[in-house]
């Protein structure tokens, strides 16, 4: 059996390829309900449905930041939530040359038996849910596996299990219509060096392919969610962006079939100047990439944003100002052509966060 060649296969090659176009990107704003809380509790707004909406709002009407994004992740919520005046979202995205996509994961469960190692759930009714936000208008899907570093960890086990996971999920995405975004997210807690890293991204990564494989996946009309390779973030010796670029790239040159139109990484708890920087010196690499490299950031795109708006209407446009800087940056970053340090002191923060759970 080939790959997947039904009545969405043409549509789903050409959005993938258009999410994957260079000096654009996608802004990850699929938080839940409770890990929008905790960010709104970071700036103490309280979490209820009209500041979730505004927040969102300020990010998808940021005059000037659509043309730096192909592609925006949203959470159920938003999917169906419309500006104060009136218009859907969707169609603010739509209009602004962006295509909405959809989280449809429904969050990690401890695999039995393993020392604290998770799975995805999720599967059950993803068909009909991809019918909806298709319908809705998401032209996109993401599901993020979450695997971890450890003395013995990942497993084979958590490894094929969360390889068949996002095989299972990418194929059910792609009858529907929708171009699955497969991320098997590789934590970087623990006091692992980059070579380490580097091993255990190889290792998963080919695993994810050959389920991918297995299952018929069109890999034309997919795109790709990894890790940067880097140290761990308790690791006493710090990479240097040449050398992340260096092993990342090695990594995914290995295991990522040229098939794959674009690259898209998460930003992991790095600082949103960090992630611009480490995606930049990637796209400076001499090497020849099959694939576009670009970016699916949440937090590396958000954070200086929110700390600006604080909630309040007045600091809406220095928000959206902030905002528009951190997308300009990433953009001229999948371009190989960030020169850095327009960061300020918020950019520079780490946003690390232990086991990160959303």
């Amino acid at each position: 059996m080939s790959a997947y060649n039904g009545k969405y296969s043409e549509e789903l090659i050409k959005n993938a390829k258009y999410i994957a176009t260079p000096g654009k990107g996608i802004l990850a704003a699929d938080e839940s309900t409770g890990t929008i809380g905790k960010r709104l509790a970071s700036i103490n707004v309280e979490n209820v449905e009209a500041n979730r909406q505004a927040l969102r709002q300020l990010l998808f009407t940021a005059p000037g930041a659509l043309p730096y994004l192909s592609g925006v992740i949203l959470f159920e919520e938003t999917l169906y939530q419309k500006t104060t005046s009136g218009k859907p979202f969707v169609d603010v995205l739509l209009d602004g040359g962006v295509l909405p996509g959809i989280k449809v994961d429904k969050g990690t469960v401890e695999i039995a038996g393993t020392n604290g190692e998770t799975t995805t759930q999720g599967l059950d009714g993803l068909a009909a849910r991809c019918q909806q936000y298709y319908k809705a208008g998401a032209r996109f899907a993401k599901w993020r596996a979450v695997l971890k570093i450890g003395p013995t960890e990942p497993t084979e086990l958590a490894i094929q299990q969360n390889a068949h996971g996002l095989a299972r999920y990418a194929i059910i995405c792609q009858e529907n219509g929708l171009v699955p975004i497969v991320e098997p997210e590789i934590l970087t807690d623990g006091s692992h060096d980059i070579q380490k890293c580097a091993a255990v991204t190889e290792r998963v990564l080919a695993a994810v392919y050959k389920a991918l494989n297995d299952h018929h996946v069109l890999l034309e009309g997919s795109l790709l969610k990894p890790n940067m390779v880097t140290s761990g973030s308790d690791c006493p010796k710090k990479a240097t962006p040449e050398e992340v670029a260096d092993y990342t790239v090695r990594a995914l040159l290995r295991t990522v079939p040229a098939a794959v139109p674009g690259i898209m990484f998460l930003s992991g708890g790095q600082s949103e100047e960090e992630a611009s920087v480490n995606l930049n010196a990637m796209n400076k690499l001499d090497v020849l990439k099959p694939w576009t490299l670009s970016f699916s950031f949440g937090r590396a795109l958000q954070q200086s944003t929110l700390k600006t708006w604080k909630g309040k209407e007045e600091n809406v446009k220095a928000a959206q100002e902030a905002f528009l800087t951190r997308c300009k940056a990433n953009s001229d970053a999948t371009l190989g052509k960030y020169a850095g340090g327009n960061a300020g002191g918020l950019a520079s923060e780490s946003l690390h966060v232990k086991g990160y759970k959303y």
